[in-house]
C-alpha cells in the first residue's frame, strides 16, 4: 500500500466503459502517477443481476488498450458483503444507525405528502427516535443511518469548490437494505476507506452523495478522502452526450480506427486545460495534470478535434507499427471493411511501403486501410465505374507506353519511378496528369489513392507493370 496518493477507478459493470468513464480513469491515473502514487481498480458489481462478466472484461480491456494500468489486483466488490455488514453493526453500536420498519405503505405516504406539498420526498424520521419494542413481529428491518440533524456538512471539492449542505435537508438514508444488502453509499466509504483511497476523483453525478458519505466518514472516525468531481460531457450542441455525439463504449472507438495514445490526448482536454496546449505526450500529462485547472462546466465532445488529432499522431507514427497496429483491427471489422486477401503477408510489406503516401490522407486506421486496399486486391482488378471510364481506349494507350521505361529502373525507388514517368511524359508531350489518372486506375481499381509514385513503389516492379499490362485490351 503506498503512502502517498491512492485514487481509484471504480465502474459498474453493468454496460460497457464509455468515454465518460475513460476519461475518470484517465484523470484517476494521471492524478497518481503524476504524484508517486497508486491508482486502484475496484467493479463495484453489488448489483448481481445486471453485472455481467462481458462488461468486466470489456472494461479491463478498454482500459488496458487506452494504456491506464491500475496497481494490485482489481477488487469487486459483492466479495465484501460481510465486511460492510460488519459496519453497518459497528453504526447501529455507536447509535448512529438504526432499525426502520416503515412499511411500502407509510413510505408511499411520506412521498404523496411531500408532492402534495411541494417539497422533496425525504424520509420524516418515522422509526429514528422508536422504541424498538414497537417493531413488528417477523418483519427484517431496513437499517438507516442516522445523520446530524443540526449544522452543515461542508465538502471543499477540488473541482466545483467548497460546496455546503444543511444537515436538516438530509433525511437518513437506508445503508443496509432487509435482505441484508448493503446500498451504494455505505458500501463505497467502507471500500474506499479499507483501500487507503486519499482522493476520490469520479464524475459529478456523485456530487449529491459526497455530503451524505462525508457524514459516515464523520461517524465512524475515519478520514474523509479529498473529493474531486467532474462535470460530464456534453454533446456539441450541449445536451447530454448520447451515442449520436460520441458516447460510445471505448471499443468501437478502437474498432472505428482510433489510436489509444490520441484518444488519450483528446479525453485529458476534455475539461483539462494546460495553457494553450493541445498535444500532450504522456510524460507530459503526468506532469502537469491536477484537480483545480479541471473546469466546472460540462466538457463538448467534437468528432472533429478528435478526428484531427488522431490523424496527427498517424502521421507521427513508425510506418511498420502502424502497418501492425491495421493488421491486428482487421478481425474486430465488418466484413466489407476488411481488406481482401488479409491473411497475405506479402501485401502488408506493400502497405508499409505505401504508409508514407497513406497517413497524410487518413484520419484513422480505418481509412488508411480503406486507402490502401489498392496492396491487397489480386489481378485481374475489379474496376469501380469512374476506373473503368479513365481506362477508355486513349488511357489504355498511354499507360502502355509505360512499361518499358519503368522495367528499365534498376533502383526501385520513388524517385526514380517520379523520374521515369515524367521523361515519358516529356517526351510524349502529355501532362502529368493525362497519365497519372489512367495509371491510378489502373493500378487500384479507384480515381483516388496516394500520391501515384507511391502507389507504384509500394506494389512493387513485377506487380505495377503486370496490372498496367492487364489494360492492354
Amino acid at each position: 500500500m503506498s503512502n502517498g496518493v491512492v485514487t481509484r477507478f471504480a465502474p459498474s459493470p453493468t454496460g460497457f466503459l464509455h468515454i465518460g468513464g475513460a476519461r475518470t480513469a484517465l484523470f484517476n491515473w494521471l492524478y497518481a502517477k503524476g504524484r508517486g502514487g497508486q491508482m486502484l481498480l475496484r467493479i463495484e458489481d453489488t448489483d448481481r443481476k445486471r453485472s455481467t462478466q462481458e462488461a468486466i472484461d470489456a472494461i479491463l480491456d478498454g482500459m488496458s488498450w487506452l494504456g491506464l494500468a491500475w496497481d494490485g489486483e482489481p477488487v469487486f466488490q459483492h466479495t465484501r458483503v460481510a465486511r460492510h455488514q460488519e459496519v453497518v453493526a459497528e453504526l447501529l453500536e455507536k447509535g448512529r444507525a438504526y432499525r426502520c420498519y416503515a412499511t411500502p405503505e407509510e413510505l408511499e405516504e411520506m412521498r404523496q405528502q411531500a408532492h402534495a406539498e411541494g417539497r422533496t420526498a425525504v424520509y420524516n424520521g418515522l422509526w429514528r427516535d422508536r422504541d424498538p419494542s414497537d417493531a413488528p413481529a417477523g418483519v427484517e428491518p431496513a437499517i438507516r443511518f442516522r445523520g446530524p440533524e443540526d449544522g452543515d456538512t461542508v465538502i471543499d471539492d477540488q473541482v466545483m469548490g467548497p460546496i455546503t449542505v444543511a444537515n436538516k435537508d438530509l433525511d437518513d438514508l437506508i445503508i443496509q437494505r432487509s435482505d441484508g444488502t448493503p446500498t451504494y453509499n455505505l458500501a463505497v466509504v467502507v471500500d474506499d476507506h479499507d483501500m487507503g483511497v486519499t482522493h476520490a476523483i469520479r464524475g459529478a453525478d456523485h456530487l449529491t452523495n459526497a455530503s451524505r458519505q462525508a457524514q459516515i466518514y464523520e461517524a465512524l472516525g475515519w478520514d474523509v478522502p479529498v473529493f474531486a468531481h467532474v462535470p460530464l460531457i456534453h454533446g456539441p450542441d450541449g445536451a447530454k452526450l448520447s451515442k449520436r455525439h460520441g458516447a460510445l463504449s471505448v471499443q468501437a472507438y478502437r474498432t472505428m480506427g482510433y489510436l489509444p495514445e490520441a484518444l488519450r490526448n483528446y479525453l485529458v482536454r476534455l475539461g483539462w486545460s494546460h495553457g494553450d496546449d493541445e498535444i500532450f505526450s504522456t510524460e507530459q500529462m503526468i506532469e502537469w495534470f491536477d484537480l483545480p485547472q479541471i473546469g466546472r462546466s460540462p466538457a463538448r465532445f467534437d468528432f472533429d478535434k478528435l478526428e484531427n488529432l488522431n490523424a496527427h499522431y498517424l502521421r507521427q507514427a513508425d510506418d511498420e507499427a502502424l502497418a501492425e497496429r491495421a493488421r491486428a483491427l482487421v478481425p474486430e471489422l465488418e466484413p466489407e471493411a476488411q481488406p481482401p486477401n488479409a491473411g497475405n503477408d506479402e501485401a502488408w510489406a506493400k502497405l508499409v511501403h505505401a504508409m508514407p503516401g497513406l497517413k497524410e490522407r487518413a484520419k484513422t486506421l480505418v481509412d488508411l486501410l480503406d486507402n490502401g486496399r489498392f496492396v491487397f486486391v489480386a489481378r485481374p482488378l475489379d474496376m469501380d465505374d469512374k476506373a473503368a471510364a479513365l481506362l477508355d481506349a486513349d488511357g489504355r494507350g498511354v499507360i502502355q507506353g509505360l512499361v518499358e521505361p519503368l522495367s528499365r529502373i534498376e533502383g526501385w525507388s520513388v524517385e526514380a519511378i517520379e523520374q521515369a514517368v515524367r521523361r515519358y511524359a516529356e517526351e510524349e508531350d502529355l501532362k502529368l496528369g493525362k497519365i497519372a489518372q489512367p495509371l491510378r486506375a489502373a493500378l487500384t481499381g479507384r480515381t483516388t489513392s496516394p500520391g501515384i509514385f507511391d502507389v507504384v513503389f509500394a506494389l512493387g516492379k513485377e506487380e505495377a507493370i503486370a496490372r498496367i499490362v492487364d489494360q492492354k485490351g
